[in-house]
């Protein structure tokens, strides 16, 4: 599921913005993407619970991106790699319990090195997977905010950032529906992927956003952090929720402000 921050998407099928039909685990490169500003983009709807994308480029990707869902909690795992890397080193964000076999499953067959497991932020409504994960896989280090006062391997802070390759993703505090909440956006830079990518958590889902009335939450929090670390970014960022809890129609759009305005009532309910 994508969301823009200038524009604003809803689906009931589980897809990328920009998929291709998936190719032999063997060939691994054909899963991987790159952007830049002015090149043709290949579109493709597909439903699936597994979805990758890719463009039209001449030059030579670098990030693989695999969205993947998890239908009793309604969760989104994403899967990102550097496939120009030699060791096409990848990590997962918000893998969840009941799934961790599917995802290792799939980083095997795409030849990738699992180096993290990330959460965006934990609590009672979803198990994450990270505890599984690391005792499948030797070697893998979970990743949680510093604030969640959960445990991990590694935590972080606003500004940090989490290489993986040549790749990396920068770290958002966006406290407000959890008070450890944060939001992982992928590099600014020129050799890093555009247009940017912004894995939101809670803090921004589909029309809406987390509950705020439970384990820190504040809906004035939550509003300050969507303004100032999310619709900040540039307009052409996708934004990834961690959840979809509706099942929303495909193809509808809203101007910006009028999403917006629509967050700004769902923060003040």
């Amino acid at each position: 599921m994508l969301l823009n921050v200038g524009t604003f998407i809803r689906s009931a099928t589980r897809f990328s913005p920009f998929i291709i039909p998936h190719s032999s685990p063997s060939s691994p490169s054909s899963f991987c993407f790159s952007f830049s500003p002015k090149q043709t983009v290949s579109f493709t709807l597909q439903s699936s619970q597994m979805a990758s994308f890719t463009t039209l480029s001449q030059s030579p990707p670098k990030l693989l991106f695999r969205q993947l869902f998890e239908k009793e909690s309604s969760t989104y795992t994403y899967l990102l790699a550097d496939c120009s890397h030699p060791d096409k080193p990848a990590l997962l964000i918000d893998p969840v319990d009941r799934t961790v076999d599917r995802d290792l499953n799939l980083v095997k067959e795409l030849g990738l090195k699992l180096i993290y497991a990330m959460n965006t932020h934990v609590h009672a409504d979803h198990v994450t997977g990270t505890g599984l994960i690391k005792g499948k896989v030797p070697g893998v280090k979970s990743v949680i905010s510093k604030a969640s006062g959960s445990k991990a391997d590694v935590f972080v802070e606003p500004g940090d950032k989490i290489s993986f390759g040549d790749l990396f993703l920068e770290v958002r505090a966006t406290p407000g529906h959890t008070m450890g909440c944060v939001t992982y956006v992928t590099g600014d830079g020129p050799d890093q992927p555009q247009p940017r990518m912004a894995f939101t958590g809670d803090a921004l889902l589909i029309r809406g956003c987390g509950r705020t009335d439970f384990q820190g939450g504040s809906s004035q929090q939550l509003y300050k952090s969507v303004h100032s670390q999310i619709f900040t970014l540039p307009k052409e960022t996708l934004l990834y929720p961690a959840h979809d809890y509706k099942g929303f129609s495909v193809r509808y759009k809203t101007l910006f402000l009028s999403f917006l305005t629509y967050i700004i009532d769902c923060l003040i309910l």
